[in-house]
Protein backbone atom coordinates (compact mmCIF):
# COMPACT_ATOMS: atom_id res chain seq x y z
CA UNK A 1 0.00 0.00 0.00
CA UNK A 2 1.41 3.50 -0.65
CA UNK A 3 1.96 5.66 2.16
CA UNK A 4 0.31 8.26 0.82
CA UNK A 5 -3.01 6.11 -0.33
CA UNK A 6 -5.77 6.50 2.26
CA UNK A 7 -9.19 4.29 2.02
CA UNK A 8 -12.67 4.36 4.19
CA UNK A 9 -11.04 2.02 6.46
CA UNK A 10 -8.89 4.74 7.08
CA UNK A 11 -11.45 7.32 7.89
CA UNK A 12 -13.47 4.77 10.16
CA UNK A 13 -9.68 4.62 12.35
CA UNK A 14 -8.98 8.35 12.02
CA UNK A 15 -12.79 9.01 13.41
CA UNK A 16 -12.38 5.95 16.10
CA UNK A 17 -9.32 7.33 17.40
CA UNK A 18 -10.32 11.13 16.96
CA UNK A 19 -13.43 10.42 19.45
CA UNK A 20 -11.35 8.23 21.96
CA UNK A 21 -8.76 11.13 22.44
CA UNK A 22 -11.37 13.90 22.33
CA UNK A 23 -13.34 11.86 24.90
CA UNK A 24 -10.25 11.70 27.16
CA UNK A 25 -8.70 14.95 26.42
CA UNK A 26 -11.94 16.58 28.02
CA UNK A 27 -12.35 14.57 31.33
CA UNK A 28 -7.83 15.25 31.49
CA UNK A 29 -8.78 18.82 31.63
CA UNK A 30 -9.92 18.26 35.22
CA UNK A 31 -7.41 15.45 36.50
CA UNK A 32 -4.78 18.07 35.08
CA UNK A 33 -6.74 21.33 37.07
CA UNK A 34 -7.07 19.00 39.85
CA UNK A 35 -2.82 17.53 40.04
CA UNK A 36 -4.21 13.94 39.60
CA UNK A 37 -2.74 12.68 36.67
CA UNK A 38 -1.52 9.83 38.25
CA UNK A 39 -4.90 8.73 39.44
CA UNK A 40 -6.38 8.89 35.90
CA UNK A 41 -3.11 6.47 35.56
CA UNK A 42 -3.99 4.36 38.27
CA UNK A 43 -7.59 4.31 36.97
CA UNK A 44 -6.55 3.23 33.74
CA UNK A 45 -4.43 0.21 34.79
CA UNK A 46 -6.50 -0.61 38.12
CA UNK A 47 -10.28 -1.55 36.25
CA UNK A 48 -8.50 -4.58 34.65
CA UNK A 49 -9.81 -6.72 37.47
CA UNK A 50 -13.11 -5.08 37.11
CA UNK A 51 -13.17 -6.26 33.41
CA UNK A 52 -11.64 -9.79 34.32
CA UNK A 53 -14.66 -10.05 37.08
CA UNK A 54 -17.10 -8.69 34.54
CA UNK A 55 -16.10 -11.66 31.99
CA UNK A 56 -16.60 -14.03 34.51
CA UNK A 57 -19.91 -13.47 35.67
CA UNK A 58 -21.44 -12.49 32.41
CA UNK A 59 -19.61 -14.59 29.92
CA UNK A 60 -18.97 -12.18 27.25
CA UNK A 61 -17.69 -9.11 26.18
CA UNK A 62 -20.75 -6.82 26.89
CA UNK A 63 -20.37 -3.25 26.87
CA UNK A 64 -22.47 -2.86 29.92
CA UNK A 65 -21.10 -5.39 32.40
CA UNK A 66 -17.84 -4.03 31.03
CA UNK A 67 -18.59 -0.51 31.55
CA UNK A 68 -20.20 -1.20 34.94
CA UNK A 69 -17.18 -3.36 36.40
CA UNK A 70 -14.33 -0.73 35.11
CA UNK A 71 -16.60 2.24 36.92
CA UNK A 72 -16.81 0.43 39.77
CA UNK A 73 -12.77 -0.54 40.36
CA UNK A 74 -12.39 3.23 39.47
CA UNK A 75 -14.51 4.31 42.49
CA UNK A 76 -13.21 1.81 44.51
CA UNK A 77 -8.94 2.73 43.04
CA UNK A 78 -10.18 6.44 44.19
CA UNK A 79 -11.08 5.45 47.29
CA UNK A 80 -8.80 3.40 48.48
CA UNK A 81 -6.31 5.96 47.63
CA UNK A 82 -7.61 8.33 49.44
CA UNK A 83 -8.19 5.80 52.50
CA UNK A 84 -5.08 4.52 53.01
CA UNK A 85 -3.50 8.18 52.74
CA UNK A 86 -5.84 9.69 55.45
CA UNK A 87 -5.56 6.08 58.04
CA UNK A 88 -2.86 4.79 57.03
CA UNK A 89 -0.93 8.36 57.42
CA UNK A 90 1.36 7.56 54.37
CA UNK A 91 1.71 9.97 51.28
CA UNK A 92 -1.06 10.43 48.88
CA UNK A 93 1.51 8.92 46.24
CA UNK A 94 2.42 5.79 48.34
CA UNK A 95 -0.66 5.38 48.26
CA UNK A 96 -1.37 5.64 44.85
CA UNK A 97 1.14 3.96 44.06
CA UNK A 98 0.18 0.85 46.44
CA UNK A 99 -3.08 0.82 45.25
CA UNK A 100 -2.58 1.09 40.98
CA UNK A 101 0.34 -1.60 40.99
CA UNK A 102 -1.58 -4.30 42.90
CA UNK A 103 -5.01 -4.05 41.45
CA UNK A 104 -3.11 -3.85 37.98
CA UNK A 105 -1.23 -7.05 38.78
CA UNK A 106 -4.51 -8.67 40.02
CA UNK A 107 -5.87 -7.50 36.12
CA UNK A 108 -3.18 -9.01 34.49
CA UNK A 109 -3.72 -12.21 36.14
CA UNK A 110 -6.93 -12.82 35.93
CA UNK A 111 -7.40 -11.48 32.48
CA UNK A 112 -4.46 -14.43 31.57
CA UNK A 113 -7.00 -16.58 33.56
CA UNK A 114 -10.27 -15.25 32.00
CA UNK A 115 -8.53 -15.70 28.47
CA UNK A 116 -8.87 -18.97 28.42
CA UNK A 117 -12.69 -18.98 28.82
CA UNK A 118 -13.42 -15.69 26.98
CA UNK A 119 -12.98 -14.32 23.75
CA UNK A 120 -10.48 -11.64 25.42
CA UNK A 121 -6.98 -10.90 24.48
CA UNK A 122 -4.76 -9.48 27.16
CA UNK A 123 -2.44 -7.71 24.48
CA UNK A 124 -5.99 -6.06 23.12
CA UNK A 125 -6.77 -4.97 26.33
CA UNK A 126 -2.64 -3.38 27.18
CA UNK A 127 -2.14 -1.97 23.43
CA UNK A 128 -5.24 -1.79 21.85
CA UNK A 129 -6.17 -3.00 18.16
CA UNK A 130 -7.30 0.01 16.40
CA UNK A 131 -6.56 -1.02 13.18
CA UNK A 132 -9.23 -3.93 12.99
CA UNK A 133 -11.51 -1.26 14.20
CA UNK A 134 -13.22 -1.47 10.42
CA UNK A 135 -14.13 -4.99 10.63
CA UNK A 136 -16.27 -5.39 13.86
CA UNK A 137 -19.71 -3.28 12.15
CA UNK A 138 -22.84 -2.70 13.14
CA UNK A 139 -25.87 -1.76 10.56
CA UNK A 140 -27.39 1.79 11.81
CA UNK A 141 -30.06 2.95 9.37
CA UNK A 142 -28.76 1.35 6.40
CA UNK A 143 -24.80 2.47 7.12
CA UNK A 144 -22.24 0.06 7.89
CA UNK A 145 -20.53 1.72 11.34
CA UNK A 146 -17.57 0.26 12.96
CA UNK A 147 -18.90 -0.85 16.70
CA UNK A 148 -15.93 0.89 18.61
CA UNK A 149 -16.53 4.02 16.33
CA UNK A 150 -20.00 3.97 17.75
CA UNK A 151 -19.27 3.30 21.28
CA UNK A 152 -16.95 5.87 21.44
CA UNK A 153 -19.08 8.27 19.97
CA UNK A 154 -21.73 7.32 22.43
CA UNK A 155 -19.18 7.63 25.43
CA UNK A 156 -17.75 11.09 23.83
CA UNK A 157 -21.75 12.44 23.55
CA UNK A 158 -21.75 11.65 27.15
CA UNK A 159 -18.92 13.21 28.66
CA UNK A 160 -19.73 16.23 26.46
CA UNK A 161 -22.91 16.51 28.27
CA UNK A 162 -21.52 16.18 31.60
CA UNK A 163 -18.96 18.82 31.39
CA UNK A 164 -21.77 21.02 29.59
CA UNK A 165 -24.57 20.56 32.82
CA UNK A 166 -22.20 19.77 35.18
CA UNK A 167 -19.46 22.77 34.37
CA UNK A 168 -20.31 25.04 37.16
CA UNK A 169 -19.62 22.15 39.69
CA UNK A 170 -16.38 20.33 37.84
CA UNK A 171 -15.11 24.32 37.87
CA UNK A 172 -15.62 25.52 41.74
CA UNK A 173 -14.24 21.69 42.94
CA UNK A 174 -10.84 21.83 40.21
CA UNK A 175 -10.08 25.87 41.28
CA UNK A 176 -11.29 25.54 45.31
CA UNK A 177 -13.11 22.39 46.72
CA UNK A 178 -13.40 24.21 50.13
CA UNK A 179 -15.32 27.01 48.21
CA UNK A 180 -17.13 24.45 46.84
CA UNK A 181 -18.21 22.84 49.90
CA UNK A 182 -19.41 26.33 51.51
CA UNK A 183 -21.51 26.84 48.23
CA UNK A 184 -23.25 23.55 49.55
CA UNK A 185 -21.47 21.23 46.29
CA UNK A 186 -20.23 17.74 47.56
CA UNK A 187 -16.99 18.03 46.23
CA UNK A 188 -16.30 14.26 47.26
CA UNK A 189 -19.94 13.29 45.10
CA UNK A 190 -17.96 15.55 42.27
CA UNK A 191 -14.45 13.64 42.66
CA UNK A 192 -15.78 10.07 42.63
CA UNK A 193 -18.44 11.07 39.24
CA UNK A 194 -15.11 11.69 37.65
CA UNK A 195 -13.59 9.32 38.48
CA UNK A 196 -16.04 6.94 37.00
CA UNK A 197 -16.26 8.73 33.73
CA UNK A 198 -13.01 8.12 33.18
CA UNK A 199 -13.16 4.64 34.06
CA UNK A 200 -15.84 4.01 31.55
CA UNK A 201 -13.80 6.29 28.69
CA UNK A 202 -10.73 4.25 29.79
CA UNK A 203 -12.79 0.67 29.04
CA UNK A 204 -14.18 2.29 26.09
CA UNK A 205 -10.73 3.29 24.63
CA UNK A 206 -9.38 -0.03 25.13
CA UNK A 207 -10.30 -1.39 21.73
CA UNK A 208 -8.75 1.74 19.70
CA UNK A 209 -5.47 2.67 22.26
CA UNK A 210 -5.45 -0.15 25.14
CA UNK A 211 -5.01 0.96 28.50
CA UNK A 212 -1.44 1.86 28.57
CA UNK A 213 -1.51 4.30 26.14
CA UNK A 214 -4.90 5.85 27.27
CA UNK A 215 -2.58 7.26 29.80
CA UNK A 216 -1.24 9.76 26.95
CA UNK A 217 -4.76 10.67 25.72
CA UNK A 218 -6.05 11.32 29.12
CA UNK A 219 -3.19 13.78 30.05
CA UNK A 220 -1.16 15.28 27.01
CA UNK A 221 -4.18 17.02 25.48
CA UNK A 222 -5.08 18.87 28.69
CA UNK A 223 -1.50 19.58 29.82
CA UNK A 224 -1.22 20.82 26.24
CA UNK A 225 -4.36 22.88 26.61
CA UNK A 226 -3.06 24.26 30.33
CA UNK A 227 -0.13 25.85 28.76
CA UNK A 228 -2.25 27.64 26.37
CA UNK A 229 -4.12 29.53 27.97
CA UNK A 230 -6.05 30.36 31.18
CA UNK A 231 -9.61 30.09 30.63
CA UNK A 232 -11.21 26.90 31.51
CA UNK A 233 -13.84 26.99 28.38
CA UNK A 234 -10.77 27.55 26.02
CA UNK A 235 -9.02 24.83 27.31
CA UNK A 236 -11.62 21.83 26.93
CA UNK A 237 -12.26 23.36 23.29
CA UNK A 238 -7.91 23.30 22.67
CA UNK A 239 -7.96 20.15 24.48
CA UNK A 240 -10.08 18.49 21.89
CA UNK A 241 -8.70 20.14 19.16
CA UNK A 242 -5.09 18.67 20.69
CA UNK A 243 -6.83 15.14 20.80
CA UNK A 244 -8.18 15.11 17.47
CA UNK A 245 -5.23 16.56 15.72
CA UNK A 246 -3.11 13.73 17.79
CA UNK A 247 -5.12 11.11 16.09
CA UNK A 248 -5.11 12.18 12.59
CA UNK A 249 -2.01 13.31 12.59
CA UNK A 250 -0.18 10.25 14.47
CA UNK A 251 -2.33 7.67 12.31
CA UNK A 252 -0.83 9.03 8.97
CA UNK A 253 2.73 9.34 10.47
CA UNK A 254 1.80 5.83 11.56
CA UNK A 255 1.17 4.36 8.25
CA UNK A 256 3.55 6.18 6.60
CA UNK A 257 6.21 4.57 8.76
CA UNK A 258 4.67 2.10 8.89
CA UNK A 259 4.80 1.76 13.09
CA UNK A 260 2.48 1.17 15.91
CA UNK A 261 -0.57 3.48 15.20
CA UNK A 262 -1.62 3.69 19.00
CA UNK A 263 2.06 4.62 19.98
CA UNK A 264 2.23 7.25 17.36
CA UNK A 265 -0.78 8.72 18.30
CA UNK A 266 1.02 9.26 22.26
CA UNK A 267 4.02 10.73 20.16
CA UNK A 268 2.33 13.54 18.72
CA UNK A 269 0.56 14.51 21.54
CA UNK A 270 3.39 14.25 23.61
CA UNK A 271 5.23 16.07 20.28
CA UNK A 272 2.05 19.02 21.05
CA UNK A 273 2.97 19.42 24.53
CA UNK A 274 6.93 19.40 23.98
CA UNK A 275 5.75 22.53 21.35
CA UNK A 276 3.49 24.02 24.08
CA UNK A 277 6.22 23.96 26.79
CA UNK A 278 8.62 25.82 24.49
CA UNK A 279 6.21 28.09 22.42
CA UNK A 280 2.99 28.76 24.89
CA UNK A 281 2.26 32.76 24.19
CA UNK A 282 2.13 33.41 27.90
CA UNK A 283 3.76 29.94 29.62
CA UNK A 284 6.19 28.74 26.98
CA UNK A 285 9.81 28.98 27.65
CA UNK A 286 10.80 30.57 24.62
CA UNK A 287 7.87 32.84 25.45
CA UNK A 288 9.41 34.07 29.11
CA UNK A 289 12.56 34.12 27.51
CA UNK A 290 11.72 36.97 24.97
CA UNK A 291 9.22 39.11 27.52
CA UNK A 292 12.51 39.25 29.92
CA UNK A 293 14.57 39.92 27.01
CA UNK A 294 12.06 42.85 26.04
CA UNK A 295 11.54 43.92 29.89
CA UNK A 296 15.90 43.83 30.15
CA UNK A 297 16.29 45.81 27.17
CA UNK A 298 13.01 48.63 27.95
CA UNK A 299 14.96 49.08 31.33
CA UNK A 300 18.46 49.50 29.37
CA UNK A 301 17.00 52.10 27.27
CA UNK A 302 15.78 53.47 29.82
CA UNK A 303 18.68 53.73 31.84
CA UNK A 304 20.05 55.48 28.75
CA UNK A 305 17.69 58.21 28.02
CA UNK A 306 18.19 58.76 32.06
CA UNK A 307 21.79 59.45 32.01
CA UNK A 308 21.62 61.04 28.60
CA UNK A 309 18.50 63.35 30.52
CA UNK A 310 20.71 63.90 33.52
CA UNK A 311 23.83 65.14 31.65
CA UNK A 312 21.69 67.35 29.90
CA UNK A 313 20.18 68.86 33.07
CA UNK A 314 23.42 69.53 33.98
CA UNK A 315 24.33 71.84 31.49
CA UNK A 316 27.44 69.95 30.67
CA UNK A 317 28.30 69.41 26.42
CA UNK A 318 25.37 69.00 24.31
CA UNK A 319 25.97 65.90 23.31
CA UNK A 320 28.15 62.68 24.66
CA UNK A 321 29.47 59.58 23.13
CA UNK A 322 28.15 56.71 22.25
CA UNK A 323 30.68 54.90 23.36
CA UNK A 324 30.54 56.50 26.43
CA UNK A 325 26.76 55.81 26.73
CA UNK A 326 27.08 52.57 26.09
CA UNK A 327 30.04 52.01 28.34
CA UNK A 328 27.86 53.20 31.27
CA UNK A 329 25.30 50.48 30.78
CA UNK A 330 27.88 47.41 30.96
CA UNK A 331 29.30 45.10 28.18
CA UNK A 332 27.55 42.90 26.05
CA UNK A 333 25.03 43.11 23.26
CA UNK A 334 22.09 44.62 24.67
CA UNK A 335 23.73 47.99 24.89
CA UNK A 336 24.29 48.09 21.70
CA UNK A 337 20.83 46.65 20.51
CA UNK A 338 19.76 49.33 23.14
CA UNK A 339 21.29 52.33 21.56
CA UNK A 340 20.03 51.41 17.65
CA UNK A 341 16.53 51.16 19.38
CA UNK A 342 16.75 54.66 20.88
CA UNK A 343 18.09 55.89 17.22
CA UNK A 344 15.23 53.65 15.41
CA UNK A 345 12.62 55.27 17.43
CA UNK A 346 13.94 58.60 17.35
CA UNK A 347 14.76 59.04 20.94
CA UNK A 348 18.18 60.30 20.39
CA UNK A 349 20.38 62.02 16.91
CA UNK A 350 23.87 61.33 16.25
CA UNK A 351 25.74 64.45 16.09
CA UNK A 352 29.40 65.25 15.05
CA UNK A 353 32.24 62.78 16.49
CA UNK A 354 30.16 59.78 16.49
CA UNK A 355 27.94 61.99 19.41
CA UNK A 356 24.25 61.29 20.24
CA UNK A 357 22.02 63.83 21.95
CA UNK A 358 18.26 63.82 23.01
CA UNK A 359 15.80 64.56 20.53
CA UNK A 360 12.48 66.21 21.44
CA UNK A 361 11.03 62.98 22.06
CA UNK A 362 14.00 61.60 24.00
CA UNK A 363 13.49 64.84 26.54
CA UNK A 364 10.06 64.66 27.06
CA UNK A 365 10.69 60.64 27.79
CA UNK A 366 13.80 60.99 29.84
CA UNK A 367 11.61 63.86 31.72
CA UNK A 368 8.66 61.13 32.85
CA UNK A 369 11.67 59.05 33.90
CA UNK A 370 13.70 61.31 35.79
CA UNK A 371 10.70 62.49 37.43
CA UNK A 372 9.23 58.86 38.66
CA UNK A 373 12.88 58.40 39.76
CA UNK A 374 12.83 61.24 42.11
CA UNK A 375 9.29 61.01 43.24
CA UNK A 376 9.84 57.60 44.58
CA UNK A 377 13.28 58.53 45.93
CA UNK A 378 10.84 61.28 48.45
CA UNK A 379 8.38 58.39 49.14
CA UNK A 380 11.22 56.24 50.39
CA UNK A 381 12.48 59.26 52.57
CA UNK A 382 9.07 60.38 54.19
CA UNK A 383 8.20 56.22 54.84
CA UNK A 384 11.25 54.47 55.28
CA UNK A 385 14.12 55.31 57.64
CA UNK A 386 16.49 54.63 54.95
CA UNK A 387 19.36 57.18 54.79
CA UNK A 388 20.18 59.57 51.79
CA UNK A 389 22.65 57.05 49.86
CA UNK A 390 20.76 54.22 50.51
CA UNK A 391 17.31 55.81 48.22
CA UNK A 392 19.31 55.75 44.43
CA UNK A 393 19.48 52.13 43.71
CA UNK A 394 16.27 51.19 44.71
CA UNK A 395 15.16 54.17 42.97
CA UNK A 396 16.35 52.65 40.31
CA UNK A 397 14.98 50.03 40.19
CA UNK A 398 11.10 51.40 40.46
CA UNK A 399 11.44 53.58 38.34
CA UNK A 400 10.78 51.84 35.39
CA UNK A 401 7.54 50.30 36.82
CA UNK A 402 6.10 53.73 38.60
CA UNK A 403 2.94 54.82 36.10
CA UNK A 404 2.17 58.29 35.08
CA UNK A 405 -1.31 57.81 37.44
CA UNK A 406 1.27 57.01 40.60
CA UNK A 407 3.54 59.39 39.81
CA UNK A 408 1.03 62.24 39.80
CA UNK A 409 -0.47 60.81 43.06
CA UNK A 410 2.95 61.07 44.36
CA UNK A 411 3.48 64.17 43.47
CA UNK A 412 -0.32 65.55 45.04
CA UNK A 413 0.93 64.25 48.27
CA UNK A 414 4.23 65.51 48.42
CA UNK A 415 4.17 68.67 46.45
CA UNK A 416 7.84 68.94 46.64
CA UNK A 417 10.11 70.64 44.19
CA UNK A 418 13.45 68.38 44.84
CA UNK A 419 14.13 64.98 45.99
CA UNK A 420 15.92 64.19 49.03
CA UNK A 421 19.31 65.01 47.41
CA UNK A 422 18.45 68.19 46.66
CA UNK A 423 17.91 67.64 42.67
CA UNK A 424 14.90 69.41 40.83
CA UNK A 425 11.83 67.41 40.18
CA UNK A 426 10.97 67.64 36.34
CA UNK A 427 7.25 68.81 36.10
CA UNK A 428 5.30 67.44 32.89
CA UNK A 429 4.53 70.65 30.42
CA UNK A 430 1.33 71.73 30.43
CA UNK A 431 -0.54 71.17 27.23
Amino acid sequence: MSPFALYPEDGWVMLTAALCCVSCGLLGCFLVLRRMSLLGDAISHAVLPGLAVAFLLSGSRAAVPMLLGAMLVGILTAFLTDTLARWARVPEDASMGVVFTSLFALGVVLISYVATQVDLDPDCVLYGQILFVPYDVRSVFGIEIPYATLVLAVVTVINVALVAVFYKELKIVSFDPYLATTMGISATAVHYGLMAAVAGTTVASFESVGSILVVAMLIAPGATAHLLTDRLSRMLVLAAVSGAVSAVAGYLLAVYWNTEVAGMMSVVAGGQFVLAVVFAPRHGYASRLAHRAALALRIMREDMLGLLYRWHESGGRPALSAQEVKSAQGRGWMPIVAMWSLLRHGKVRREAGDRVALTESGLRSGRTLIRSHRLWETFLARHLPLPADHLHEPAMRAEHFVTPAVADRLDAEFGSDTDPHGSTIPREPSP
